[in-house]
Formats: structure tokens, C-alpha cells, sequence
């Protein structure tokens, strides 16, 4: 896939939404950026296991743009089931050919390890030389005997008192098991919906809108746990799509 060059207008308007240029202290949790596309009427795809393009070509550059700047990007295994996606980088500042160095670390939220990295995109393009090999979090790691490729890294995650991941704990494990100082989070519904509530978790929010309803069958965009306050709210338009940048707030 080629890219349009990114927007000129793209760049300061996100550039109090990325990771800081510094390296964080050893106590300092993981920057975390939530990002996604959504259809007006809040759908991120047509139906589950469906993948839907909802972008303009300007805002999917931004979404390379974006990895650029991340150590690590992380999908459930639903999304990765679904779209098989790269979770690559094609895009670099000084114009030549991405390679692997560009690209964040593929991080994919397995619990049940119903994900397989073999024969995925992600294993073609870190063969090429144009990708890295995937973090895979799951709750038990699976027999050495079922594990083909060497390059996957399975990892028990922390879990909290309902047995389900502790978003908090599981960024802190990453980046001390793993060095991963920013996180890139793309989907899909249930790991938006749970950190969509996680102000403690999320730093950054970057929602591409674009021009387009899905209907009531599609997935849909809306955390459980209630009414979500944003803040520091800024927004870009493009052609087709608008980006809304926001901090999720933090209540006392």
C-alpha cells in the first residue's frame, strides 16, 4: 500500500498528543494512545468479524504517521482474527522505504491463545524484513510444543481479583519486561469500550470520524461503564474524515 504524503496541518495538530521526545523515568508508566475510526454513527465496522474500511487515504497515513512514533501497538485477538492485519509502519520522516526499525512492536491480547502468528501477515512482513515479531498476551502460555516460531513472545499478563487483565499492571509489565515506553492501542470494540474508561491507562485519544453511517448491525463504540469527560479537546478536518485529539479526565 502506497500513502499520500501526510498533511502539513496534521503534524502540529498532533503533536501535543504523542509520546514525549524524552525517555520516561523507570516509575513512569507507558504513554498510551487510544486510537481509532469510527462511522457517525459511532460503528467501527459493519459487523463482527467484518473488516470495514471507514478512512479517507489522508487519515490512514496519520494512522502510520502515529505508529512511527510508538514502541509498541496492540489489538485484541479478535481484530487480529478478523483482519489480519501487519500492524506495520509505511511511512518514515526522511522519505525512503520503511523497514522493521520504523515499525512498532505488534502486542495482541490473546487470553485463550485462539490467535496463531503462523501464516499471518505480521509473519510475512517480519520474514521480509518490514515488521517485528508479536508480544502475545494471554493468561497461560501454551506447551512449548504448540509454539512453532521461536520470534513469538508469550506472556503471562497480570490479572486482577476477577480474573480478568489489569490494563494498568499489564502496560507497567510491558515496559519492564519488554523496554516498550509508548503504546499505540487500535482496537478492537471490547479493548476501546474497557479503556475508553481508564483515564489512569490513557493518555492520548485520536478518533478518525469518518463521513459514513454502518447501521444498527455494526459494532459498536460505547463504554460500559457510562458517561466518559473528555478534555483538552482539539479537532482537524480533512477531506472526508475529522479527527477529534482529546485526554480522557481524570476524577479526584
Amino acid at each position: 500500500m502506497s500513502l499520500l504524503p501526510i498533511r502539513a496541518d496534521l503534524l502540529p495538530f498532533l503533536e501535543d498528543y504523542l509520546p514525549p521526545r524524552e525517555a520516561p523515568t523507570p516509575d513512569v508508566k507507558p504513554f498510551v494512545t487510544l486510537t481509532y475510526a469510527q462511522s457517525l454513527d459511532s460503528r467501527i465496522s459493519k459487523g463482527r468479524g467484518q473488516r470495514t474500511v471507514i478512512s479517507h487515504f489522508e487519515t490512514k497515513t496519520m494512522t502510520h504517521y502515529l505508529r512511527y512514533h510508538h514502541d509498541g501497538i496492540l489489538v485484541g485477538a479478535g481484530t487480529a482474527l478478523a483482519d489480519n492485519p501487519g500492524l506495520n509502519c509505511q511511512w518514515s520522516p526522511e522519505d525512503t522505504i520503511p523497514n522493521a526499525k520504523c515499525s512498532p512492536r505488534p502486542i495482541i491480547i490473546d487470553p485463550r491463545c485462539t490467535w496463531h502468528y503462523e501464516g499471518s501477515k505480521m509473519q510475512r512482513l517480519q520474514l521480509q524484513g518490514s515488521g517485528k515479531p508479536p508480544i502475545v498476551v494471554v493468561k497461560k502460555k501454551p506447551p512449548q510444543s504448540k509454539i512453532t516460531d521461536s520470534k513469538v513472545v508469550y506472556f503471562e499478563a497480570p490479572l486482577n481479583s476477577n480474573k480478568h487483565f489489569d490494563w494498568l499492571a499489564l502496560v507497567r509489565a510491558l515496559k519492564r519486561e519488554f523496554g516498550i515506553n509508548s503504546i499505540m492501542v487500535e482496537g478492537g470494540a471490547v479493548v476501546i469500550n474497557e479503556l475508553l474508561a481508564r483515564p489512569d491507562v490513557v493518555d492520548s485519544l485520536i478518533v478518525t470520524i469518518g463521513a459514513t453511517y454502518l447501521g444498527e448491525q455494526g459494532v459498536g463504540v460505547s463504554p460500559p461503564s457510562g458517561e466518559v469527560t473528555l478534555t483538552y479537546v482539539d479537532w482537524w478536518k480533512g477531506t472526508l474524515d475529522s479527527v477529534m485529539a482529546a485526554r480522557l479526565l481524570r476524577r479526584a
